[in-house]
């Protein structure tokens, strides 16, 4: 079965930071790009960024970019997302998922950033 389990969330104060992780398995990992999505309370589900696997490279919404890094660890089946500088506007729950993504969103992981 497929599974990617997001971890990492917390309570934290503006300008802190925060790394999430995201373990899978269930899949070829190196098949496939990985992303970290959000969603905020009474909001739609957002993307927040990703990774190919074909070369790496990376895509971040506007309102992360700068602040957020995402990498992938081939040898582990894992993603993580380094959070900096963290704004009140980024509570959200984060998921992790393949692109395109799968019907599995798990229950993710829940950011709090408190001002």
């Amino acid at each position: 079965d497929v599974l990617l389990q997001a971890c990492g969330g917390g309570l934290v104060q503006a300008g802190g930071s925060l790394r999430l992780s995201c373990a899978t398995s269930g899949f070829t990992f190196d098949d496939y790009a990985i992303g970290w999505f959000r969603q905020a309370p009474g909001k739609e589900r957002e993307a927040v960024s990703c990774i190919r696997n074909s070369d790496g490279s990376t895509y971040y919404a506007d309102s992360v970019k700068g602040r957020f890094t995402i990498s992938r660890d081939n040898a582990k089946n894992s993603v993580n997302l380094q959070m900096n500088s963290l704004k009140p506007e980024d509570t959200a729950v984060y998921y992790c998922n393949t692109l395109p993504p799968t019907d599995y969103w798990g229950q993710g992981t829940l950011v709090t950033v408190s001002s």
